[in-house]
């Protein structure tokens, strides 16, 4: 149990993370989220910046998503334009089966995100 409570959230790894309450077009329920924010930041202020993911087919046309094969083949999308902040503790965050987005994926999905925000030119 120790583990669990001295784990914190990192940069590339995916969560699962409570959308809810959520309004308009945001994502609700659980979801899996790529964590944008690194684990210092995480774990000293207990919100996580992320983009969440899903495997709905209708992102195939969405130029913001980000689309891999995930675990066993299934098709997943990281959706760029929906960058997120949660308190991670309080929504209950927890490791997801993936663990971690492969460098390459992630490297693509900060660029899709840079592409709207401009952080860095």
């Amino acid at each position: 149990m120790a583990a669990r409570k001295n784990w914190a959230p990192d940069r590339r790894d995916v969560i699962w993370i409570n959308c809810n309450p959520q309004t308009g077009r945001e994502m609700k329920d659980i979801h899996p989220l790529l964590v944008l924010s690194p684990k210092p930041f995480n774990e000293r202020t207990g919100i996580v910046i992320g983009l969440p993911m899903t495997t709905a087919a209708f992102n195939e046309s969405n130029p913001f998503a980000v689309k891999f094969s995930g675990a066993k083949g299934v098709v997943s999308y990281i959706l760029t334009h929906q960058p997120k902040s949660f308190d991670w503790r309080m929504r209950g965050a927890k490791a997801h089966p993936m663990k971690q987005i492969p460098e390459p994926l992630f490297a693509q999905a900060c660029e899709s995100l840079n592409q709207i925000i401009a952080l860095c030119e």
